[in-house]
């Protein structure tokens, strides 16, 4: 992270003009030419599979790249549509905008404008660190979902036949019964499947641009042999003339909720993405991203997408290797790209007339198996099994009850996950064994001893409002389960990272009960700030000083020394 004036932390571009060097700009004209290129065909395909007229697409590649090249503390990253936001576009988009194409840009863009106002504030409370609350499992089963749910949506235009606005089961049935009833376009088909064909051959050769070679040659057979006209097949047509305009969306108040809650599933959805491919990208070029700079500027991306008649974007993990094949330096490739764009729209807007909507389809097909994730599923499955089943029932979530509520469901998984370990953690009755140091759970150590009238009671988790009546019950059951009358009660409390009120006072109600059996309640290794907040709370008066003790070791020494016991330690290495 750049140091200097506030505003200069938040607008790395600027510190990036300063320090550039003469040699990289050939590097990033080269880049940037090569980036155009693909961004044109890549941008139109994931407007359409939105919902959303195809210039819309270039639109919102054009104002996010000049936004990130400003704000975005990555050298190299390449923001603009993605398919892994097709479907949450769409989701909104389809059935409030009812066949209106200016309706679903002004949807689209005020999803564009959420997005990007949950990102900026995400980002300047520092809060960058949200997504990884999102385990891999969870992270794999919405993912899949939204591969799954971009792939079925794109069937129908790549077999020929126009698709209609349902849920993804229908869908499904639906384009079966198309095929079957003879309605396949099977000359669009077959230049979709060729599209795709030459996407996948060339997908692991980085310097070879299989997108724009598959996407040109498409779109010049159509044109060059007529067969719009004579085979009917569709094709994208002429795109409308000049830059993108400043325009605030207006949507009514019927539409806000749906565009709202799509907003914040984009800005999850491309932070989680774009994190990882920052990450991925700093560590490969021996560089620091902060991901809280990261959110800002992927929320300014996405501002400057939704008041320039865009829609969501989010990082590519496609384009960003264009351009670092490419020899990109710094975002001055990213400039680069976006100017081509703009030029396009002003100068050859009828380049892209004759592409056909089947190898759109089969673009946005493409990207989209690369968001499916299986191989590391398959070791999840090996190693834990519930997880597994966890992003198997994301999956479904995504699939069956679509995209915004799946995400929902995942982000709610999510916490129940997280909640869970701390809800009903291990805890362990401790004992000495010979010939081991330290004191270990009895029941993985069976031969341990436990010192008579000492129970000696491990909480391997934080004491808050999910476990504290639980925390008291095995606390209770620790005592009452001891092979000789309890006398005290030992929490080796090391793991113990935190308290709340509730825990509080809990640990009061077990105090006043093992007082009532005549039992002293003590605390070993308890950390410093939860020591601290036992202050506050009142508990340290309560139990009083002498009870607390740095070590298991010097718990253990107080109580033999203040109670006559039979016990010999076989351990010369007391701990």
């Amino acid at each position: 992270m750049p140091t200097g004036p506030v505003w200069l932390r938040w607008a790395p571009g600027i510190l990036t003009v300063r320090n550039y060097q003469a040699p990289w700009l050939v590097h990033d004209l080269v880049a940037g030419t090569a980036l155009a290129a693909m961004l044109a065909p890549v941008g139109v395909a994931y407007a359409v599979a939105s919902g959303l007229p195809g210039i819309v697409g270039l639109y919102a590649t054009i104002a996010p790249l000049l936004a990130y090249a400003l704000f975005g503390p990555s050298r190299i990253l390449v923001l603009g549509p993605d398919s892994s936001l097709a479907a949450v576009i769409l989701g909104v988009v389809a059935p409030l905008a009812a066949g209106d194409p200016a309706r679903a840009v002004a949807l689209a863009s005020a999803m564009a404008m959420v997005s990007g106002g949950v990102c900026v504030i995400a980002g300047a409370a520092r809060l960058g660190f949200v997504t990884e609350l999102l385990s891999k499992p969870i992270r794999y089963g919405y993912m899949n979902g939204i591969a799954f749910t971009v792939v079925v949506s794109q069937l129908p235009e790549l077999c020929g036949f126009p698709a209609r606005d349902e849920g993804l089961i229908h869908r499904l049935w639906t384009t079966a019964a198309a095929i079957a009833a003879g309605k396949t376009n099977w000359v669009g088909f077959a230049l979709g499947a060729g599209v795709l064909a030459i996407i996948f051959a060339f997908r692991n050769h980085k310097r070879v641009p299989g997108v724009l070679i598959a996407v040109a040659a498409a779109t010049l057979i159509v044109g060059g042999f007529g067969l719009a006209d004579k085979y009917g097949v569709s094709a994208l047509g002429a795109l409308p003339r000049g830059l993108p305009r400043f325009v605030f969306p207006i949507i009514g108040p019927d539409a806000l909720v749906p565009v709202v809650a799509g907003g914040f599933a984009a800005a999850m959805v491309s932070f989680a993405d774009t994190s990882v491919l920052s990450r991925a990208y700093a560590a490969r070029l021996k560089q620091s991203v902060d991901p809280n700079q990261e959110m800002i500027a992927l929320g300014a991306a996405n501002l400057a997408a939704g008041f320039f008649q865009g829609f969501p974007v989010s990082s590519s993990s496609s384009r960003t290797p264009v351009a670092e094949a490419a020899g990109a330096r710094t975002q001055l490739a990213g400039v680069i790209g976006a100017l081509g764009l703009a030029a396009l729209l002003v100068v050859a807007p009828n380049l892209l007339e004759s592409l056909p909507n089947s190898a759109l389809a089969a673009v946005v097909i493409a990207s989209a198996t690369g968001l499916f994730e299986f191989n590391d599923l398959v070791r999840i499955y090996r190693i834990q099994r519930w997880e597994f089943w966890l992003s198997m029932a994301c999956f479904a979530g995504v699939a069956i009850l679509g995209v915004i509520p799946g995400i929902g469901l995942a982000v709610v998984a999510a916490v129940i996950e997280f909640l869970w370990d701390g809800w009903r953690p291990h805890s362990a009755i401790l004992g000495r064994e010979a010939g081991l140091k330290g004191y270990h759970d009895i029941r993985r150590h069976p031969e341990a001893r436990q010192i008579p009238g000492l129970v000696l009671f491990r909480w391997d988790a934080p004491l808050f409002f999910a476990n504290a009546e639980f925390f008291r019950e095995r606390a209770l059951a620790a005592v009452a389960q001891a092979p000789s009358p309890a006398r005290w009660l030992v929490i080796a409390a090391e793991p113990v990272t935190s308290v709340d009120v509730t825990a509080a006072d809990a640990l009061a109600e077990l105090d006043k009960a093992l007082q009532d059996a005549g039992v002293e309640l003590c605390f070993a290794e308890l950390k410093g700030p939860v020591k601290d907040k036992l202050k506050r709370f009142g508990l340290f008066a309560q139990i009083g000083e002498p009870s607390f003790f740095p070590t298991v070791g010097a718990a253990v020494s107080a109580y033999l020394d203040r109670h006559a016991v039979d016990w010999r330690d076989r351990d010369e290495h007391e701990s």
